[in-house]
């Protein structure tokens, strides 16, 4: 019981908004790319394969996150207890489950066309190295956006393999959006990470984050009514996206307060419901509009 207390601390699954933050640009590619007059029941059950494969892909990175920083989590309060950090778990044993996970999520992975399957192999270097970035770049919060939206990309190959610019567009800007929201994240951890060493926007930026993030937001939004445009969706889509830029651009970026970590954790957080704002907007328009 012990041990499996420990490899729960260990995947965060009682942190779910990891996993909401990697399956909500999946779920938007799939939406985006999903024919609801034929489609409907691969959709439902691809929905279903990208939730698991992000639960399973999200688990697998933090434990090789926690192996790769385990002597910097020594150093940060937040961090410090972390199961591999402070020694309960062993290296050995996270390389295991790490190991499990992955062959778990490689079995749904096979489960779409031979396209996804090239795209989801081609994503694995970059998901597991993200954590090396902070060592030497002030920008580990934009290959994270690479890599935690990838997804997207895969969701519409899924259910739709003729090539159109509007994935890409898409996720472009769902790279800024996770270049926001990671930033206000790493403001928690600034003055440990400042202490030992490591790098973020967070740090690059900390003179002026409020501007940054809202130029990072705006780039998403503006993306978002690029796609509307190109997919020439109701006026009723770009109300939506007036809803979305109240909560990205005024409640997260305004009101923000980076010398606040239990606000910025908060402000973060929030962008689950923000994933769910833009998976509506975008699939009330495929349906009903």
């Amino acid at each position: 019981m012990k041990e499996f207390k420990l490899f729960v601390d260990l995947i965060r699954i009682k942190k779910p908004i990891g996993i909401m933050l990697l399956f909500w640009p999946c779920l938007w590619g799939l939406t985006l790319g999903n024919n609801f007059t034929i489609n409907n029941l691969k959709y439902e059950i691809y929905l279903i394969y990208f939730l698991l494969g992000s639960f399973l892909m999200r688990s697998a990175g933090c434990i090789v996150n926690d192996i790769l920083d385990r002597k910097y989590d020594k150093l940060v309060k937040r961090t410090k207890f972390r199961p591999i950090a402070c020694g309960k778990i062993s290296v050995r044993l996270g390389l295991f489950y790490a190991t499990i996970l992955c062959l778990l999520a490689f079995l749904i992975l096979i489960q779409f066309n031979y396209f996804v399957i090239l795209l989801g192999i081609a994503s694995m270097p970059f998901a597991f190295s993200y954590p090396l970035m902070k060592r030497f770049t002030y920008w580990p919060q934009l290959f994270l956006g690479f890599t935690f939206n990838y997804g997207l990309i895969m969701g519409w190959f899924s259910i739709n393999l003729e090539f159109s610019y509007i994935p890409i567009f898409f996720y472009i800007g769902a790279i800024f959006w996770t270049l926001a929201y990671d930033t206000i994240y790493g403001f928690q951890d600034i003055k440990d990470d400042e202490i030992i060493g490591v790098k973020s926007t967070s740090i690059k930026f900390k003179k002026n984050p409020k501007l940054f993030i809202f130029l990072c937001y705006s780039i998403f939004i503006s993306m978002q009514i690029l796609t509307g445009v190109m997919m020439e969706f109701s006026n009723y889509y770009f109300i939506g996206i007036i809803i979305i830029s109240v909560q990205l651009l005024i409640y997260q970026c305004l009101d923000l307060d980076v010398l606040n970590p239990n606000l910025c954790l908060k402000k973060f957080k929030s962008n689950n419901f923000l994933g769910l704002l833009v998976f509506l907007n975008i699939l009330i328009n495929k349906i009903y509009l």
